[in-house]
Parts: C-alpha cells; sequence; structure tokens
C-alpha cells in the first residue's frame, strides 16, 4: 500500500505519479483521504464515549453505598453502550471502504521513469551482437521436434493449448538450466526455499496481485469450510509472504532468497502468430530471487539482482539488451523495473527472460513485514525486490535458435554441459 502519509502531505504530487502510470486516481484520493478524516473522527468518539461508560460504570458502586439511586446511571450507560455499537459499526463500515481503495491503489513509479507505456520503454544497454547464419535457420518449434526435445502434440492431448512436454534431452536440456541457475544462486550467498505450489489469499494480496487481479490466477475448487487455495503465478508470490506480520532485526537484513517453482498463467491463451511453442504458456519453470532489505539499501540491491541476472544471460552466450521500463509498463505493484531481454532470431525481435524489480515498501505495509534498527526501537518498513534468476519457457527455444547448425543439430552451451552430458544435440528424423 502506499503510506497514507505521503497521500496526506502531497495529494497532487501522489495523483501525478499515478498518472504517469496510466491510472487516473484523483476521484479515488479525495474520497481515501475524507474516509481518513471520517475515520480517525469515529475512533475518537468512540473512545471518547467508552472512556465515558468507564466513568459511569465505576459511579455505580460509590452511589450505592450513598443509598442513591443508580438507574439514571444505567440508563446512560445503555445509552452509551448503544452510541459505542452504531459508532464501530458505522467505523468498520468506512475502514472497509477505506482499505478497498487503499489496496486498490497501484504503488507509486519512481521519478526517473518516463511516463506511459511501453512505447516509452528504455533500452539502456546491449550485450554481443545478433546471431549471423551462413545457412537458412529454422524456428524453435521445427528445431525442438527434430530433435525430439518438445512433444507440442501429446501436450495438448494431455491439457489443451499453451502446455507441452519435455522429454528425453529436451527434459534434460531444461533441467540443466534450472541446475545452472541454482547453483549459481547459491554460489552468491542466496538461501533456497522450495515453496507450497498452493497458496492462500493473503499471500496474493501481500504481492499486490489481489485483490484487482485475483481473476487472472488459477483457483482451486474446495469445500466451503476449507481453506481457499489459488496456484502460484510466481514463486515471488510465496517468497514475499515469508515474513508476513512478522518484526526482524536489522542484524538479520538482507534476507536473500532463491526459488524453484512451476508458474500457472491463465493471460497466456492471448496467442500473437510469431508466440508460438514454448514462448507464451499456461504452465513454464522457474527460478525466483528475493530480497528483503532496509530501505537505504534497496537501490543497491536493486542493481545486484539486475546484474545477477544479466551474468546469467551472459554465462550462456546469448546476445541481450536490458531495458528501463517506463511506469505504466512496471506491475501495478513495483516502483521500476528493469527487463533482460533475448534475442529470439525467428521472432526479429527480443523476449523478455527476467524482470526485476523493487517494489519498495508497498508490499511490506501489505503484509506488516518490519524491522527494528536497534532493540526497542520503533519498527520499520522493510523493502523488498524480485527478479527473474531465470524463467526458461524463452530461454531454451534461444538456445535452440542461436546455437543451431547447419546439419539441423544443437550446440549446447558449455556451462550446461557438465549438467546434461552432451556437447551437441543431434536430430533424430
Amino acid at each position: 500500500m502506499i503510506d497514507i502519509k505521503l497521500i496526506k502531505e502531497n495529494p497532487e504530487d501522489v495523483v501525478a505519479r499515478l498518472a504517469a502510470k496510466g491510472k487516473d486516481a484523483e476521484n479515488e484520493i479525495k474520497r481515501i483521504l475524507e474516509l481518513d478524516e471520517e475515520r480517525r473522527s469515529l475512533i475518537a468518539e468512540t473512545e471518547n464515549k467508552k472512556a465515558e461508560q468507564n466513568k459511569q460504570t465505576k459511579l455505580v458502586p460509590q452511589l450505592k453505598k450513598e443509598g442513591k439511586d443508580v438507574t439514571p446511571i444505567f440508563a446512560k450507560m445503555k445509552e452509551l453502550g448503544a452510541e459505542v455499537k452504531a459508532g464501530e459499526a458505522k467505523l468498520a463500515e468506512v475502514e472497509a471502504e477505506y482499505n478497498e481503495l487503499m489496496l486498490g491503489l497501484p504503488n507509486l513509479p519512481d521519478r526517473d521513469l518516463a511516463p506511459g507505456g511501453k512505447e516509452n520503454n528504455e533500452p539502456i544497454r546491449y550485450y554481443g551482437e545478433p546471431h549471423v547464419f551462413d545457412f537458412t535457420p529454422k524456428n524453435h518449434v521445427d528445431l525442438c521436434t527434430s530433435c525430439g526435445l518438445i512433444d507440442y502434440e501429446r501436450g495438448v492431448k494431455l491439457s489443451g493449448n499453451g502446455f507441452w512436454i519435455y522429454k528425453g534431452l529436451g527434459a534434460r536440456l531444461e533441467w540443466a538450466l534450472l541446475n545452472y541457475f541454482i547453483d549459481t544462486h547459491l554460489g552468491d550467498g542466496y538461501e533456497l526455499v522450495l515453496v507450497p505450489h498452493m497458496l492462500g489469499y493473503e499471500c496474493g494480496l501481500t504481492a499486490g496481485q489481489f485483490p484487482k487481479f485475483k481473476d487472472e490466477v488459477y483457483w482451486l475448487d474446495t469445500a466451503e469450510d476449507e481453506r481457499r487455495r489459488f496456484m502460484l503465478p510466481t514463486a515471488e508470490t510465496a517468497l514475499v509472504s515469508l515474513h508476513r506480520d512478522e518484526i526482524l532485526t536489522e542484524a538479520d537484513l538482507p534476507k536473500k532468497y532463491i526459488s524453484y517453482t512451476p508458474c500457472f498463467r491463465r493471460e497466456a491463451g492471448s496467442y500473437r502468430a510469431d508466440e508460438r511453442g514454448m514462448v507464451r504458456g499456461h504452465q513454464f519453470n522457474k527460478v525466483e530471487m528475493v530480497q528483503y532489505t532496509k530501505p537505504e539499501d534497496s537501490d543497491a540491491a536493486f542493481e545486484e539482482l539486475v546484474g545477477k541476472a544479466e551474468a546469467l544471460v551472459k554465462g550462456l552466450g546469448f546476445h541481450f539488451r536490458t531495458v528501463k521500463l517506463a511506469a505504466a509498463d512496471c506491475s501495478a505493484s513495483m516502483a521500476r523495473t528493469y527487463d533482460i531481454e533475448i534475442h529470439i532470431p525467428s521472432m526479429d525481435g527480443y523476449k523478455e527472460v527476467s524482470s526485476v524489480s523493487n517494489a519498495r515498501d508497498y508490499q511490506a505495509r501489505r503484509g506488516m513485514m518490519r524491522f527494528r534498527r536497534n532493540e526497542g526501537g520503533k519498527p520499520e518498513f522493510l523493502h523488498t525486490l524480485n527478479g527473474s534468476g531465470l524463467a526458461t519457457s524463452r530461454i531454451l527455444p534461444a538456445i535452440v535458435e542461436q546455437n543451431q547448425n547447419a546439419d539441423g543439430s544443437v550446440t549446447v552451451p558449455e556451462v550446461l554441459r557438465k549438467y546434461i552430458g552432451v556437447d551437441v544435440i543431434k536430430p533424430i528424423k
């Protein structure tokens, strides 16, 4: 959530920054300020009436002792009780609307981001050069089929469009990628965490994906008395709830986690003609990086995560670019995002394989995740950051396309050979 203090101190600035993200929030901000004032007034009134109740209650024994009539006191207490009950009901109503509006506001974009959408994204650096072939190259669908890496037809048979099956050396190549990613992160001091793939609503709320995007995940049918769960769209959704409702110490920080999970996405159904095969799917594998930091350390943590994602892609020998996203192209819960995009020759363009983002204190406020600098100190909100490190469903197509040979074989990147056990994958038909 956005800090209400920022909204109260400079509502015009908040409205302007959200406008850069494509959100017209003027009326919502105005209503939030009205509700906050009403909420504070109701709290004060209710507390005063409760104090008066206590005062009247304390008078009863004294008046009885003096032989005086306590009927007026009980009448007053009944009246106050009814007023407190009505005030609490009104407060609950006001707070429900207030919380709904506050939870619905996206994060404020960092001030240095360009306003608008992806048309204003800025490539900030390139690595390597696009691969040049001296033969007519194939696309990854044909290569994966001819080399026996992927079974697209049986994937559709099992689950429908947007699914595929890794088999043989394709399954080993996929697993080699995951091992390469995890080994690299472990070497950099990250803690490996294997999280549940089914999560409760609070995880989506803390991550900032709910309530607005609650219909974009796969929900499980459950009995009425059972906790409702959804299939995680990314391990970030779980990792940023690890310390929900906790207060860490300064010595605990930074917390650096990685997790491997399959990811489940509903939006995969909207294909473009060039997004065949594995480029966009309902289920894909990913290793996710998450950090919890002190506020003053989050910029350095962001650069570390970007550098790690870039290093993984460099290690595979890819030509790629790093892109600074414009405000409206950042997701709702993020203050800034850089995408690492690799070149896939058959698409004559770049596809994102890692998004590295800084949520600042937005997720921490939603999940009440805080830390103390010293014993007895006032708790402060953490900063949370995440980055793909990496997603495989576009890495594997890029490997086979960029490393294909004239005879239809594919040269395995050197960093993966110790995991897969072969240097070249040859066609099987």
